[in-house]
């Protein structure tokens, strides 16, 4: 994140009026962003050497998140990256206008499932081609070759770190032994992955669809909400701002289901006699980084494709089950974005500094898209790490698009924030229809859809009202032509955003 001035400094500073479409400053003001702009790029260069000796001596534990090499220099000593810091309106209106003229959609090269294997073997190593055919959630038993008194969780790194979770993994220990399938002399655990995936986005609703959804008597989840294994913890990435720590293992990962997988162990050994063929429960996962977040990439992967990620989340769950499905929550990207700068502990936060943020973060994305595609741009790790917020997220349709190059369309099922806030029971019938879970009595019914919101604005954010107007008509310019596509993709005019009002602070 760049060096910021401090909120009183900047608001005694500041001085504008919004007359004849202008924005206008004082002289104190431009000196004091010239100073940060060069403390900025003096602490991105710091952080590049660092990060060059850390792969150099092939120690990345601990290593902090610090903006990827690769485009490196680019960011810093290309002139395209010209930071003037200037919020004249006529200025950010020219920045807006540059990038929606270099707006274009192109496809992703999807790797083959050869190049998958070689950069990941000790996950396709674990998890098989088939699932048991008789569980609707896809299931598998493998093998336990540990002896009575080993702990079976006691390596796993959620429950090592997770103090909030330790009670879940003493809970499962004591349930492990019971769970294990004896035959022919051996031992096997059942293994299971989520039916589905609430993959997306930040701040627009995920917990409450979750917190609705687990009320159903066919649905579980892990023992714990948003794991971003795929997106984070597969590489060793506990917190954002910690770095890179050991890699989470997919067992790991997998020991999250354990809870659920016993209760669908239970009911096929008890159905075994039956004529029943498929099990009604099913298992979810959670995390609000699955659809857009592939920041690790240039890190672990070689870069082969002109500033892309050459393997994706969804390449790799598309590898090892290719049926799952995935539900994603949108809602207006520029109230989208207000609400996340708002979620996150950022001192002293005023409109006023969330339109300085946007100006910033837009001069940044538009020095990007002057020497590289949108799609390059999107997925760039160092640009995203330096804009002071995170416009990237909003850009639904680019995430959508490489999400079809491995997935069906029937696969994903796209819901709106605000449709979702003006009548819970017609979406959540929505949800229930594409997991194809059974009928609900009236009362379920009504506990599941009539409680309250789950996550919703703090009192002291909603305190300080909405964003200024002229932020609006900024960000709702830059969101137009993707939100458009958008419409196209979907065939559903609502995804303009054009009409709606924020009815739901969440």
């Amino acid at each position: 994140m760049p060096f910021l001035l401090d909120g009183n400094d900047r608001l005694q500073s500041l001085s504008w009026t919004l007359t004849g479409n202008h924005w206008w400053q004082r002289g104190t003001l431009r000196c004091f962003r010239r100073v940060r702009l060069y403390g900025f790029l003096f602490g991105l260069m710091v952080t590049f050497l660092i990060m060059a000796v850390y792969i150099l001596t092939g120690e990345r534990k601990g290593l902090l998140l610090t903006p990827s090499p690769y485009h490196f220099g680019s960011l810093i000593n290309s002139s395209p990256y010209n930071l003037s810091f200037s919020k004249d309106y006529s200025s950010i209106k020219q920045v807006v206008k540059s990038i929606v003229s270099k707006v274009e959609f192109s496809s992703r090269q999807v790797p083959d499932r050869k190049g998958l294997l070689y950069s990941e073997p000790q996950m396709f190593s674990i998890i098989p081609n088939k699932f048991l055919s008789k569980v609707k959630n896809p299931c598998w038993y493998e093998e336990y070759p540990g002896n009575g008194t080993e702990d079976p969780y006691g390596k796993n790194l959620y429950a090592l770190y997770s103090r909030r979770f330790r009670a879940v993994f003493d809970h499962l220990r004591s349930a492990f032994r019971k769970h294990l399938y004896n035959t022919a002399g051996k031992q096997y655990r059942i293994r299971c992955l989520p039916y589905f995936y609430i993959i997306g986005q930040p701040k627009c609703g995920t917990t409450d669809l979750y917190n609705r959804l687990r009320l159903h008597p066919e649905v579980m989840f892990t023992t714990m909400k948003e794991p971003h294994w795929w997106t984070r913890k597969r590489f060793g990435i506990i917190r954002l701002s910690d770095g890179f720590h050991d890699r989470y293992p997919v067992e790991d990962y997998l020991d999250l289901f354990d809870l659920a997988a016993y209760q669908i162990q239970e009911h096929l050994l008890r159905n075994e006699t039956t004529r029943q063929k498929k099990h009604n429960i099913i298992i979810g996962e959670a995390s609000a980084s699955t659809m857009w977040d592939n920041n690790a990439w240039v890190y672990f992967y070689e870069n082969s494709t002109n500033g892309e990620p050459p393997f994706m989340v969804q390449d790799f769950i598309h590898a090892v089950q290719p049926d799952a499905k995935f539900i994603v929550m949108l809602r207006d990207p520029v109230e989208r974005l207000y609400s996340d700068y708002l979620y996150f502990g950022i001192a002293n936060k005023s409109a006023e500094d969330f339109h300085e943020r946007v100006s910033e973060s837009l001069q940044l994305f538009e020095g990007c898209l002057s020497e590289s595609s949108m799609r390059s741009c999107v997925y760039n790790t160092t640009l995203n790490n330096a804009m002071p917020v995170r416009l990237q997220v909003g850009l639904y349709i680019v995430y959508l698009l490489d999400w079809l190059t491995v997935f069906k369309m029937d696969q994903i099922l796209i819901l709106r924030l605000e449709d979702h806030a003006a009548n819970r029971k017609y979406t959540m019938r929505k949800v229930f229809d594409f997991l194809k879970l059974g009928s609900l009595t009236e009362q379920k019914e009504a506990e599941i859809t009539k409680s309250p919101a789950s996550n919703t604005r703090r009192p002291a954010d909603k305190s300080l009202g909405p964003m200024l107007p002229i932020t609006k008509e900024i960000l709702q310019e830059f969101y137009f032509p993707f939100n458009q596509r958008l419409t196209q993709v979907l065939k559903n005019d609502s995804f303009l955003w054009v009409t709606d009002t924020e009815d739901a602070h969440n």
